[in-house]
């Protein structure tokens, strides 16, 4: 059975009682578009958005959403930002880089669901590099966009690592972790969800690599968020209220119903390796969003004292001097309630 019926369905059976109910929505009107992008490949982390628009969800909560691919963290708010996209996912440090690097460009971030960082340096575990200082004089493969590498700073500030002794090689996403395994670079920068298993698709299993969390080495940094800029807020509230609602519906309801999850991502991505997709699917979750604080708290209900250390620590990572405020970068005022954030 395809999906197609189903979203024939969706358009078809918009009658009275579910327009009435999407806000904002007139008989006869078509609904509100949101042009949306994740922050990497189709792959199992973001399968929810997948399955959030698939399953309507979006346009149960009065959206008509387009979702596309990213191509790094990095390039998210760059594009956001430019208008080429309404709202996107992001690891939310190169946001904050970019935030703290433009203060004019009007973006905010209007949800986190990553409560921990997947950040990491990798490398060959039957290599010469051991710990983090071995890095010093090696090279290390990653595109400009990916948020490890933009960072790294911080992890070498932190690990004590001469940031000006490490190599680059920038290669396009599809490229990085084949120059590891090929032994073309000594190492590759990441989210382990991404990196760690592409890896493993490509024969290096996780036995085989050594995984420097950043978070290992005092960054307690926060994962992925949800961000969209000023303007479009002022224009358009309810369409990010809707999408808002939409995309923790779906993030919940994927946290249930994972193998459905990559079913969906099956049927729009044929390529997709469902093993792979369900483990890396299973990794995000367990590392970075079922933390102990989420579970306590709710999902994008972030400890303010943190939060705001974490701006701080990015910030002096680009020899920047701190002065992004949580309240003036963070607004939360359009979340589900907490009571629909809880896993």
């Amino acid at each position: 059975m395809t999906l197609l019926p189903r979203r024939i369905a969706l358009g078809a059976g918009l009658g009275a009682a579910s327009a009435l109910a999407m806000p904002g929505l007139v008989l006869g009107q078509s609904l509100p578009k949101l042009r949306f992008t994740i922050d990497w490949a189709r792959q199992g982390p973001n399968a929810y958005v997948t399955l959030t628009r698939e399953k309507g969800f979006f346009r149960e909560a009065g959206v008509d959403a387009t979702v596309d691919r990213g191509f790094g963290s990095g390039r998210v708010p760059v594009d956001i930002a430019g208008g080429a996209y309404d709202m996107g996912q992001a690891d939310i440090n190169p946001v904050i880089k970019f935030m703290a690097e433009n203060p004019n460009a009007g973006l905010v971030v209007v949800g986190v669901w990553g409560d921990r960082s997947l950040l990491c340096a990798t490398v060959r575990a039957d290599g010469p590099i051991r710990t983090p200082k071995d890095l010093e004089g090696k090279t290390l493969a990653a595109p400009e966009s990916d948020a490890g590498r933009q960072l790294f700073p911080a992890f070498a500030k932190a690990a004590g690592i001469d940031a000006a002794k490490v190599n680059w090689m920038t290669v396009s996403p599809e490229l990085r972790e084949p120059m590891l395994v090929q032994k073309r670079a000594d190492g590759i920068t990441g989210a382990v969800t991404s990196s760690g298993m592409s890896l493993k698709a490509l024969g290096m299993d996780f036995p085989q690599q050594r995984i420097m969390y950043y978070r290992d080495y005092g960054l307690d940094l926060l994962g992925t968020c949800f961000l969209t800029t000023r303007a479009f807020i002022e224009k358009n509230p309810e369409v990010v209220r809707g999408a808002l609602k939409a995309l923790f519906r779906g993030l919940i309801y994927t946290n249930g119903h994972r193998e459905e999850a990559i079913t969906i991502l099956k049927q729009v991505e044929p390529l997709t390796d469902v093993a792979i997709e369900s483990q890396r699917q299973d990794l995000s979750f367990e590392e970075q969003v079922s933390s102990d604080h989420v579970k306590a708290n709710g999902l994008s209900n972030p400890d303010k004292a943190r939060f705001q250390k974490a701006l701080a620590t990015v910030e002096e990572a680009y020899g920047l001097t701190p002065k992004l405020q949580v309240a003036a970068i963070y607004n939360d005022s359009f979340l589900p309630p907490l009571a629909d954030r809880r896993l």
